[in-house]
């Protein structure tokens, strides 16, 4: 079997794992439900669900590892010529037109079962704070140092995504069409950014000799 099915066939399998669960999730609520049921709904043994999804609220966050390095990533891929927020902002606004999960849960019924849960709502803010985290450590790599001043930044740059999924989940919780959601967060996240711009706009703006350290701040 080559790489690619192999992988592709792991994939299925995750896929059908985690629907069977987010099924049962749906009916019982996520703390009703146990491994064995969500095995036995699969048509799986016990060992093959925790083999894919060692904790039962990776079933419901199974893009957390994604979710947790997405603000990382998108300043270590940025360009030369921009900042930290820049990057930021760019990589959220794209993010808002692809209606991605990371700014706001799929479906009113996936907003239910995590609202429903203290162990989700826990896990939530859990993967927001790893995300910050994860963004402190890769401002840390790229300076050669690990200050509070670079902790606050990344708590501020943090900061909008946390808010802009905390309204959209409450709102779609609501009841409210979630693409008619995500048209107003396309409108009111730049306003987000602007707010924190005067002070991180030209905050380690991007320059050629990056491998010697030298940056703007």
């Amino acid at each position: 079997m080559t790489v690619g099915l192999r992988e592709h066939q792991k994939q299925r399998t995750r896929d059908a794992l985690s629907a069977s669960a987010m099924s049962l999730f749906a009916e019982q609520g996520f703390d009703e439900v146990t491994i064995s049921q969500i095995a036995e709904a699969a048509g799986v043994s016990k060992m093959t669900v925790t083999n894919y999804f060692p904790r039962k609220q990776d079933l419901v966050f199974d893009r957390a590892e994604s979710t947790i390095a997405s603000l990382a990533r998108a300043i270590t891929a940025r360009p030369l010529g921009q900042s930290l927020l820049d990057a930021i902002r760019d990589d959220c606004i794209a993010r808002i037109s692809e209606r991605d999960v990371t700014l706001g849960p799929p479906s009113a019924a996936f907003a239910r079962i995590v609202h429903n849960s203290p162990a989700l709502t826990s896990r939530a803010r859990e993967i927001a704070d790893l995300r910050e985290q994860a963004l402190g450590d890769a401002i840390a790599v790229e300076t050669g140092e690990d200050t509070l001043q670079q902790r606050v930044v990344a708590a501020q740059l943090a900061s909008v995504h946390r808010a802009l999924f905390t309204e959209t989940s409450r709102r779609v919780l609501a009841g409210e069409p979630r693409d008619a959601v995500f048209a107003e967060l396309a409108s009111s996240a730049p306003w987000m950014f602007a707010l924190i711009e005067p002070s991180l706009g030209s905050y380690l703006v991007r320059e050629a000799a990056t491998h010697s350290g030298a940056m703007t701040s």
